[in-house]
């Protein structure tokens, strides 16, 4: 994310006023609401014009309180070779952090249906953070499959494990979290284990409509 006001003069003191901003944010957002750059400000002790200086909207706050913002990976500090490994201990990091930031997760979802103007900031829902981090745990898979069918799959099983199957899951297949959770880590064990047995149809996104053939599914 580029921080310019953060970035230039006092960068100590700004991070700081940042990061009150953010945790702030981060802290209303998990009670349920969705706060405005006035009410980050008044919970983080900042003034209204300083915090605007940051944030000239609550798209742009609500995006660097996301919790996706951070992290750059999802694989552990040594992560194992084996592919089957690395797609069970990202996809678990992947459910657990969807679950335990659950309030803010749905209201990046919300906002991220909403359309976007050029000036507007990109969410992190938008901006496929999850994509990188299952293209990473199917590294291995170079050896055996093309770019296209990696990146099939890694789509196929983003569609599986998000707060969007989390919602749908809970809130209309009536699923306890615990069991969403072991559902979605499963499913993307089971999209994997398809890929290896019986292989990945070539998809021509103009074909179609772009719709996935049934062995993906």
């Amino acid at each position: 994310m580029s921080r310019p006001y953060v970035d230039a003069g006092r960068t100590g003191q700004k991070r700081r006023t940042f990061d009150a901003l953010v945790a702030a944010a981060r802290r209303l957002v998990a009670t349920g609401t969705s706060p405005t750059v006035d009410d980050a400000a008044l919970a983080a002790g900042v003034s209204r014009s300083t915090a605007y200086r940051y944030f000239p909207g609550q798209r742009e706050l609500l995006a660097a309180a996301h919790p996706e913002t951070a992290r750059t990976s999802m694989l552990p500090e040594n992560p194992p070779e084996d592919v089957a490994e690395r797609l069970e201990a990202v996809v678990f990091e992947f459910t657990q952090m969807i679950v335990e930031t659950e309030a803010q997760q749905r209201t990046m979802l919300r906002l991220s249906l909403e359309p976007v103007d050029s000036h507007q900031q990109a969410l992190p829902l938008r901006q496929g953070r999850a994509i990188g981090w299952i293209g990473e745990a199917l590294a291995p898979l170079r050896k055996q499959l093309s770019d296209q069918e990696i990146h099939q799959l890694v789509l196929a099983i983003r569609s599986a494990t998000g707060i969007e199957s989390l919602v749908w899951l809970t809130d209309v297949g009536g699923l306890s979290r615990e069991a969403a959770v072991a559902s979605m880590r499963w499913t993307a064990g089971a999209l994997l284990n398809q890929a290896l047995s019986g292989g990945l149809k070539a998809v021509d996104p103009g074909a179609s409509g772009g719709r996935l053939p049934s062995t993906t599914m």
